[in-house]
């Protein structure tokens, strides 16, 4: 089912952290199986007779998951204490399925595509309840709740503009080729792998490796584990079983594509508040704005792609070095540098991605804020690009990009704009 390329590719421990639950024991086999068992009560004969339908032939993306699950029900007191804390809070799938409408469609496409079980689908309501900005004390984020080692292993683009992680596109993609992994680090058990996203592959084999030696048995529901991730895997199958029961109701989220990625060249800068407001709830790993879009791409409504496509392509690519630099001096607090330029010390953070309020002297960051000295420059004769570049100390490629120049030539008497930052 899955390819080789993840073992042995993981020497360190990573952790995730996230929402987690309690869990039951049911065998490897149990859990991995495609088809229900006959112990499954009459539940799974509602699903047999759905089943012949194609699932892509449905109108809702949640019936879709649902003639597809395929974890076994679990009696687990955990499971079931979870199930009535669901049935309790009636609104609460209706807050789910508005946050998970732009998003559920396309996750459930890469789920099958990989033939992964569609349970793992649901996982974005367990790790971040649908929120693409969620944001954890742990410092993960996003839909999926990447840390930015998880991220950076599996070549997320993070930077003082972008966050990956909160991309849904970018954080699917590495969410999945990170349970692929786990998948077969777990020899094929679904139960162990879930855990393991959450709490951290090295903790989850220990304690199995404590069992072992204990003669116990090591199936999730035997394993001693923190709280949080006992608690973890009986979220995702408390949903399941009631999504696959029916016994609450999922609002209806049209089987349809609803987003759609446009690919951005270069980074752009976009500092129309009106454009942006039409991107921003898609876009959260866009970092604020005046938006840099230093990003593979970004993701817009299906029906608005011509437009957008349209926009990103009369909109000039630039560099970061029309924004303000800023060598850090000893001395310095993100709060002295934020009063001396007269923002805020989240506008400082957000730009340079920073989790805490430490700084070094010697580090640089980047302002949010254009470069404040725009000079123009008016070619003389014997000039050429060269030496205005090495006059300025800024690259030939910047003085083109400022300048929307196509070639090398210039003509005395041409103005030509240059931004100069602090350094």
């Amino acid at each position: 089912m899955f390819s080789n390329r993840y073992i042995g590719i993981f020497p360190l421990i990573f952790v995730l952290s996230g929402c987690e639950t309690t869990s039951e024991k049911p065998t490897p086999q149990t859990v991995i199986t495609a088809q229900p068992s006959s112990v499954i009560s009459q539940q799974s004969e509602a699903i047999e007779q759905v089943a012949p339908l194609a699932p892509q032939t449905l109108d809702d993306v949640w019936q879709r998951i649902r003639v597809q699950l395929s974890f076994a029900n679990s009696s687990h007191p955990d499971v079931q204490q979870r199930i009535a804390w669901y049935l309790s809070h009636p609104n609460y799938m209706d807050e789910i399925s508005r946050r998970a409408e732009p998003y559920l469609y396309y996750i459930v496409n890469e789920v099958e595509k990989r033939g992964l079980p569609i349970e793992l689908a649901l996982m974005p309501l367990i790790e971040s309840d649908f929120d693409a900005s969620a944001y954890s004390h742990k410092h993960a984020s996003g839909l999926w709740q990447l840390t930015p080692a998880i991220a950076k292993h599996f070549k997320v683009h993070i930077s003082p503009w972008y966050d990956g992680r909160q991309d849904v596109i970018d954080s699917t993609r590495a969410a999945l080729d990170f349970m692929e992994y786990l998948y077969l680090r777990f020899d094929g058990d679904w139960y162990h792998t879930v855990a393991a996203y959450n709490l951290g592959e090295g903790r989850v084999l220990r304690a199995i490796r404590n069992n072992k030696k204990q003669g116990k048995p090591t199936d999730f529901f035997s394993l001693k584990l923190p709280k949080q991730t006992s608690q973890y895997v009986p979220k995702l199958l408390a949903a399941a079983q009631l999504l696959k029961s029916q016994k609450m109701a999922f609002p209806v989220i049209p089987n349809k594509n609803a987003i759609a990625v446009v690919p951005v060249s270069g980074s752009v800068i976009l500092d129309n508040k009106d454009k942006w407001q039409q991107l921003e709830s898609l876009n959260n790993g866009v970092i604020r704005f005046p938006a840099i879009i230093d990003a593979p791409h970004i993701v817009v409504p299906i029906d608005k792609q011509a437009a957008f496509k349209s926009m990103l392509a009369s909109q000039k690519s630039n560099d970061f070095s029309q924004w303000q630099h800023y060598t850090i001096q000893s001395g310095d607090s993100l709060s002295v540098i934020a009063k001396r330029y007269a923002i805020s010390v989240n506008q400082l953070k957000a730009f340079n991605n920073l989790t805490s309020n430490r700084i070094r002297a010697g580090s640089k960051l980047i302002l949010p804020i254009l470069a404040d000295q725009e000079i123009e420059h008016k070619v003389k004769s014997g000039e050429s690009l060269w030496k205005i570049a090495k006059h300025y100390k800024v690259s030939i490629n910047k003085l083109k990009q400022w300048n929307n120049l196509s070639s090398d030539h210039l003509k005395i008497g041409e103005k030509l704009t240059v931004f100069l930052s602090n350094s």
